[in-house]
């Protein structure tokens, strides 16, 4: 089983910049994607045959989350059960036979640190709430987690020490996740520096590979030795993220 994962940064943008071309190339059997910008409604994305969930922030053109499945899901989680942290359209979580897929679109503490304290709060109900799934099937997390885990995963580590999504208290969260059961499935397979699948659009980052690793598939520790491969897909253009997924043998 094939799974992807995109933070297209605007749906309605990318679909202009050969989303569907990238669809039917990579053919995943579970395709996650965040930072949509858009509603259901407002977009028109012909793949029959793929079943289609949406999650969307109150607030017009902004985070939002969708899911793509070939598998019909036993169920669709909208949210953790957070309303402080619901109203944003961040997570959807499809429940398979064997498994809970939660694609999440993590808060990014912004410039100047505004808002992490927010997202501190946020790690602690989110991993409250992927523990809980964990106790009744294995879990899979994927998304824009808007954290660069180690020093490896970004091109500058030392001037970005106190910036949003490095900062020490992201990074332990993080690093409470995988204490918590859970597999960094692409630094898991993959060792070797500059990987990444962000890049901003200043400075002529993503040509010169100037970038960080925010974008994530992480697994339940049982389902470690289901991972096939984990990749990234920093070729393919149309964000400023690029696709990341991984190959499972479910």
């Amino acid at each position: 089983m094939k799974l992807v994962s995109w933070n297209v940064n605007g749906i309605r943008a990318v679909l202009k910049k050969g989303f569907m071309k990238f669809m039917e190339n990579e053919d995943p059997d579970i395709f996650c994607m965040q930072e949509t910008k858009a509603k259901n409604h407002q977009v028109q994305i012909n793949l029959l045959q793929y079943h289609q969930f949406w999650s969307d922030a109150e607030k017009s053109g902004y985070a939002g989350t969708a899911v793509f499945t070939k598998v019909k899901p036993v169920q669709v989680i909208y949210g953790i059960n957070k309303p402080e942290h619901d109203k944003e359209g961040r997570v959807i979580t499809l429940e398979f036979a064997h498994f809970f897929v939660v694609n999440v679109y993590t808060p990014n503490a912004q410039r100047g640190l505004t808002r992490l304290k927010y997202r501190m709060q946020w790690d602690k109900d989110f991993l409250s709430f992927v523990k809980d799934l964990d106790k009744k099937k294995p879990v899979i997390v994927c998304g824009d987690l808007n954290v660069a885990h180690e020093e490896i995963d970004l091109a500058n580590p030392k001037a970005n020490r106190k910036n949003a999504g490095f900062t020490d208290d992201e990074r332990a969260n993080f690093s409470t996740m995988l204490g918590a059961g859970f597999i960094d499935t692409f630094r898991e397979l993959h060792k070797e520096p500059h990987q990444y699948t962000w890049w901003t659009y200043r400075f002529n980052a993503r040509k010169r590979n100037v970038g960080w690793r925010i974008d994530y598939w992480c697994v339940s520790k049982r389902l470690k030795s289901a991972v096939k491969d984990a990749f990234i897909r920093s070729k393919v253009m149309g964000s400023d993220h690029c696709p990341v997924g991984m190959v499972l043998d479910v």
